[in-house]
């Protein structure tokens, strides 16, 4: 392996010698066994069988065997640790809740399906050598066979699901303050450079470093990687100075310190370490060591089925699906309070480190097959109590992290590249994307501040669809008191948000109403079908999608995904994309219902559902290039962050847009009864716009 040990893994990993052993001898002993309730002993046997050649790699690794093995042999090793999710073999795994609850019941299926999920939480820790984590997943399985050992079929056969449910409950707060403080210390610690390592140190022109990792890799991953190595050095330094500069002028732009920070996050998919290492360059020459730390994978840890870090190839999206309210079967408020509690911890032991935390820098990825996932009555889920609960502690933890990461401090950056799952024209369109976002900013600078000019003029802004799209919307706006100094909409540019091409501002809640409709669009890696949002007083009262076949399921797909289950959320932002390069090229590729809502956002209105732009730092004043400062970055509910932040947060930011062939007409509407059209009849028609129209043409 690439990575050095360090010397606190090592002491972690030696402390555990002893209860290691002895829980692999026992696994040994299993697979050969008979001493279960028949019906449990495949699954036992199943559960067995990985743990041991998770062992078996973790061996590998440990005695250098690895380093010695060739690229077919770790891809075949690859292939064996994600083999039971892929395809067809998910239907009949017991990870598969639906397969599961089939053989065990309801109760018991999900239990025990949980409890093979999270062993398969230990591929990345074999990678990362934590002898530690894998003692502790060894000790659960155990734990919970033991319960069901030598019962027999004439008393009572297996254990109740209480008592599944007990150990795993117990497994989850006891182990808090390993896992889940030791995922908030490695989102902020250069120390823990196992990614950065391999980065820095790997032969990126051979594909062998890919496996390195311990995340499934792809045709994706692969065909990334080696697309990337055939670009011109001056080709990449460009994606990879595009990407930094953004970062550091976003804390220009919003008036923020980037010298007091010493630390950037990192945040990418696995193929683009060729662009992240020059990215590294160029972050510590700005004084900023990088952290990068992976997707999460425990039960413990995961925010649902969210990519958070860095990842490979995603290998069933239904399997993480289906998995990402597992935390149902045993969450109460005594865990929620004791993941606080840690987290809470953690930060007040590490709070200088933490205060020098600047912000995510986010690469993304798009082109992926579209994924529209099954609705499944065997899959966890939250009850009333428990979505209370998750919303508390979303709440309370963005606090915490507000407290000791400061909003009116940090800044972002994100950008976005297609993948080869896009299609035959992948290289084209990945041209095509780099253009795009590293159009001319000082062009679109002038055409969105013209845009605004007008926009300030109004009290409200009136959006149309058109065909078949039935939006009827009207975003009431900010009203300025000094129109010399103040204006309403941010003019964005490539900075936080790449690439460039959009206005956006805070809605007033009171006035802004009607129906936001879109045809097709793809968010947070779901699609969405016919979607329709009805809002009133700047909040959702009505939501409806064409996704499944009852009205039921689509509400439920909605407000799991959309609405985060707040019983009302607001509208975050109202926004013109003005980017049509991206929309002509979209169009000229049919790849519109891959593109990730960074760039989808830019081809025409968007709408946000969720907490403002601003959130957590509405105090820091904010100027256009024009100097003119933007006074929209408040609503009516992110004001009371004023008395009480957990009534002004939701910590939840979603971009909903409507592309230019559904759009009939946008309208600025004055006080004087004046009407400003923006958009109209496929074009930008406010004068001084023209330039948009020349690539709709």
């Amino acid at each position: 392996m690439i990575g050095k040990l360090s010397e606190l893994q090592k002491e972690k990993n030696e402390q555990c010698t002893q209860r290691h052993e002895l829980a692999v001898e026992r696994l040994r002993t299993i697979v050969t066994e008979e001493t279960v309730n028949a019906a449990y002993i495949s699954y036992f046997q199943d559960c067995t069988l990985f743990l041991l050649e998770l062992e078996n790699t973790q061996r590998k690794i440990e005695d250098g065997i690895w380093d010695s093995l060739n690229l077919e042999e770790k891809r075949s090793l690859n292939r064996i640790l994600y083999s039971d999710i892929i395809g067809e073999k998910y239907q009949t795994s017991y990870v598969n809740q639906d397969y599961a609850c089939e053989k065990f019941g309801q109760e018991m299926g999900q239990l025990l399906s949980l409890l093979y999920t999270e062993i398969r939480a230990g591929i990345p820790y074999v990678f990362e050598q934590r002898k530690d984590y894998l003692t502790i997943l060894y000790e659960l399985f155990l734990e919970v066979y033991t319960c069901f050992e030598g019962m027999s079929e004439e008393e009572n056969p297996v254990p109740k699901p209480e008592q599944i449910k007990e150990i795993l409950y117990w497994y989850a707060s006891d182990y808090c303050d390993v896992f889940y403080a030791d995922r908030i210390l490695e989102q902020m610690d250069p120390s823990a450079d196992f990614a950065v390592q391999i980065i820095e140190k790997a032969d990126l022109d051979k594909d062998d470093y890919l496996y390195e990792f311990g995340e499934y890799i792809s045709k994706n991953e692969l065909g990334t990687a080696h697309h990337l190595r055939n670009l011109p050095q001056e080709t990449l330094q460009k994606m990879a100075d595009v990407y930094t500069e953004g970062y550091r002028v976003g804390f220009i732009n919003t008036g923020k310190d980037l010298s007091k920070k010493s630390i950037v996050n990192i945040r990418y998919s696995l193929g683009f370490e060729k662009v992240i290492c020059l990215a590294i360059e160029n972050f510590r020459k700005m004084g900023l060591k990088p952290v990068i730390y992976r997707a999460a994978s425990s039960v413990i840890t995961k925010r649902e089925h969210h990519k958070i870090g860095y990842y490979g190839a995603i290998a069933n999206q239904q399997y993480e699906y289906d998995h990402r309210q597992d935390q149902a079967l045993f969450m109460d408020k005594r865990y929620v309070e004791r993941k606080l509690e840690v987290m809470k911890t953690v930060f007040e032991q590490n709070k200088e480190m933490a205060a020098g935390v600047a912000g995510p820098a986010v690469m993304e990825i798009f082109g992926e097959t579209p994924f529209s996932p099954e609705a499944k009555e065997t899959a966890p889920s939250y009850d009333e109590a428990q979505r209370e609960l998750d919303l508390l502690f979303s709440s309370k933890s963005g606090q915490i992290t507000n407290e000791y990461i400061k909003g009116e401090e940090r800044s972002f950056t994100i950008v976005a590249y297609p993948v080869p799952e896009i299609g035959a024209d992948y290289a084209k369109i990945f041209d095509e994307v780099i253009k795009i976002n590293t159009l001319d900013a000082k062009l679109y600078e002038k055409v969105q501040q013209t845009m605004i000019d007008a926009l300030d003029q109004g009290t409200c802004v009136h959006v149309k669809g058109k065909g078949e799209n039935q939006t009827d919307i009207t975003v009431q706006l900010y009203p300025l008191k000094d129109a010399q100094k103040e204006t309403i909409f941010e003019n964005c540019v490539a900075d936080v948000n790449i690439p460039v091409g959009e206005v956006f501002t805070s809605p007033v809640l009171a006035g802004t109403g009607g129906i936001l409709h879109v045809k097709k669009v793809y968010l947070n890696g779901l699609q969405f079908r016919d979607l329709k949002l009805v809002f009133d007083c700047g909040q959702v009262i009505d939501y409806t999608c064409s996704n499944f076949e009852t009205e039921e399921e689509n509400r439920a797909y909605i407000e799991d995904n959309i609405l985060f289950h707040h019983a009302k959320i607001p509208m975050g932002e109202f926004a013109i994309g003005t980017n049509t390069t991206a929309y002509v090229a979209a169009e000229k590729y049919g790849i519109a219902d891959k593109l990730p809502i960074l760039i989808a956002e830019k081809m025409g209105p968007h709408f946000a559902v969720g907490d403002t732009c601003y959130s957590w730092a509405e105090d820091t004043p904010v100027y256009n290039p024009d100097k003119k400062e933007i006074i929209a970055r408040d609503n009516e509910i992110s004001i009371r962050r004023k008395e009480d932040p957990g009534e002004a947060y939701f910590g939840h930011h979603l971009d909903i847009t409507i592309p230019y062939d559904e759009l009939g007409s946008i309208e600025v509407q004055c006080a004087d009864g004046r009407r400003i059209l923006i958009f109209a009849d496929g074009k930008f028609v406010l004068p001084g716009t023209e330039e948009l129209n020349r690539f709709l043409n």
